[in-house]
């Protein structure tokens, strides 16, 4: 008899840690397990405004998948593009553009999420995203180019396009992300004597009326407080209406000379769910507590792409999209795979947050570990501690840290290394949102497999 097929999408903190639980949960021989993934790695999300800052390099929030003691898991390096539940076939869009075709018994989706964005002029064309290594690594050339190009500039108008930047978004994406590269150009200034600090400018501006409101009234206001003190002008209750390669418009009519958007305005399920005739809560697959998405067999969603009921909370509330929820749903959803395989009963999925930590760089942070409110070094060390302790191997602990103590003791390093300088790097370019296939492409491309064509 011809072994289970278990097929995970998406290499998040939702897919490894199911792939992982998988590894350690299955007897050798029970089941097949393959991962489908573009990178060999877990990234380390939570830590790429330190990376864009260069207070971390981007080996070291990179995990490695293969570093797994019970590794058994093939890896599919690719993206799914489609999902066809009734023929229980995924299509998968290879690294080499090449399409192949994953059977599976079981598929478990965890794709996560990518970058939320709206129909604002230009905002495609110009606009900078923060959710991938690369976007990371982008964005601090870019930065650095700008304080490169406006010393040699002797146009006044140049210089202060490429001396302000605005960053879209005032959830903690945002908030560390704007923090972070502030604190990198406030620090290189003083490596540009041509250049008068008082030019650069940083803006983070957020559509809602609080910075962080999860953190509460308190917690919000002291970091508004540090980024405000930092020189950073944060507006609230104002988006984009419009963006052009030397400008910014916002929408209370305000425009401002500057040639760096970064959008960090949230996020939206993987379109691998429109794969899926199924419920939705606010484009997030609808599943049941014990992550099973109902109406199809063998299907189990989690992570960024699913609305998973939260029990702590009750009264029809769903998990927020954050990285300690995905990591515990991971395991829960390989447990519960392991028992369908074994005919043993499912168990939901329960967890209270643990508490919320944003790293505003240097000695600042705000924290509320366990709801207790914190801010200051303590809720630095707290801040780090816990991104620290959840890295998943001792390899990435020893480097996250040693950048950490090579950072605070050497200080910031201002080069750029142009590895993608003259490649095209706005948000169309790094998330491949027009890859996907929808259902009724999905339904060709499987059909046309059946019949041999």
């Amino acid at each position: 008899m011809a072994r289970p097929r278990i097929l995970v999408v998406g290499a998040g903190f939702a897919g490894v840690e199911c792939v992982r639980r998988l590894e350690r949960g299955l007897i050798p021989g029970e089941a097949e397990i393959a991962l489908v993934a573009p990178f060999s790695y877990q990234l380390y999300l939570p830590l790429l405004p330190q990376v864009a800052a260069g207070v971390l390099t981007p080996q070291s929030v990179a995990i490695s998948l293969r570093r797994s003691q019970k590794h058994r898991t093939r890896i599919i390096p690719g993206g799914a593009i489609g999902v066809d539940p009734r023929a229980k076939i995924c299509v998968i869009r290879k690294i080499t553009d090449e399409i192949v075709y994953e059977p599976y018994d079981y598929i478990v989706l965890s794709p996560g999420s990518i970058t939320r964005t709206f129909d604002i002029p230009g905002l495609l064309d110009h606009a900078r995203g923060m959710k991938t290594l690369a976007e990371a690594a982008y964005v601090r050339d870019h930065v650095i180019a700008q304080l490169d190009l406006a010393d040699a500039s002797h146009d006044e108008h140049e210089r202060a396009s490429r001396l302000q930047f605005v960053v879209v978004g005032g959830g903690y994406a945002g908030t560390e992300t704007a923090a972070c590269l502030q604190r990198l150009t406030s620090n290189a200034i003083k490596r540009y004597p041509r250049l008068d600090p008082k030019l650069i400018k940083w803006h983070l501006i957020d559509i809602a009326p609080k910075l962080m409101p999860e953190l509460g009234d308190k917690l919000g206001s002291s970091a508004l407080e540090v980024l405000r003190a930092r020189g950073i002008e944060v507006s609230l209750g104002v988006s984009v209406a419009e963006a052009t390669a030397e400008t910014v418009t916002f929408t209370d009519g305000r425009v401002l000379p500057c040639r760096t958007l970064i959008w960090t305005a949230g996020v939206a399920a993987s379109p691998l769910v429109a794969t899926f005739d199924a419920e939705t809560v606010r484009g997030r697959l609808a599943v049941t507590a014990e992550m099973s998405l109902p109406g199809f067999d063998g299907v189990f969603a989690l992570g960024d792409c699913a609305a998973v009921p939260d029990l702590s909370k009750g009264d029809g509330a769903v998990c927020p999209p954050t990285a300690q929820h995905a990591m515990r749903q991971g395991r829960r959803a390989a447990d519960n795979l392991i028992a369908t395989l074994r005919n043993q009963p499912l168990k939901p999925y329960v967890h209270k947050d643990l508490g919320l930590v944003v790293d505003l760089g240097g000695k600042d942070a705000v924290s509320k570990p366990l709801g207790v409110e914190m801010h200051g070094v303590a809720a630095q060390a707290v801040a780090r501690g816990y991104h620290w302790s959840a890295l998943r191997t001792n390899v990435a602990k020893v480097r996250v840290m040693t950048n950490w103590v090579l950072n605070a003791v050497a200080g910031d390093d201002f080069v750029r290394t142009g590895f993608q300088s003259r490649n095209p790097a706005k948000l169309r370019d790094f998330e491949y949102t027009d890859a996907y296939l929808t259902p009724a492409q999905v339904r060709e491309h499987t059909a046309a497999l059946h019949t041999g064509t």
